[in-house]
Formats: C-alpha cells, structure tokens, sequence
C-alpha cells in the first residue's frame, strides 16, 4: 500500500516536465540552506539557554554565600 518506486518516477518525470530541472535545483537548495539555518538557530537557542541556566546557579550560589555570612 506504499510508494513504489515506479510510483516515485513518475512524479520526479512530472515534476521535470512541469518545473524544469533549473528551478528543481533551485528548490532544493533553498531548502537545503532553509535547514541549516533551522539546525543553526536550535544550536544557539540551546547554548543560550545553557549559558542562562549556568548564570542563574551561579547567582543562586552567590544569595546562598551572603545568606551565611
């Protein structure tokens, strides 16, 4: 009940037909570089969030210290 192979080749045939191979091309790299900005703004989202989580311990640690004293 899935795809076929054959099934695939026809749309890519009517794609080609449709499109034309310029402009497929141009699609997929912009969908390529449409995921790595995607992969690259997850990556400073969560060093973001790293670095807050860090900073907030540090000055729980530093209301602890003056707590003490």
């Amino acid at each position: 009940m899935g795809i076929s192979v054959t099934k695939l080749l026809i749309v890519l045939g009517i794609a080609v037909v449709l499109f034309g191979t310029r402009r497929l091309r141009n699609a997929g790299a912009d969908i390529g570089a449409a995921i790595r900005n995607f992969r690259s703004a997850i990556k400073e989202g969560e060093s973001e969030t790293h670095e807050s989580e860090q900073d907030s311990s540090v000055e729980g640690e530093a209301a602890g210290r003056k707590k003490e004293d």
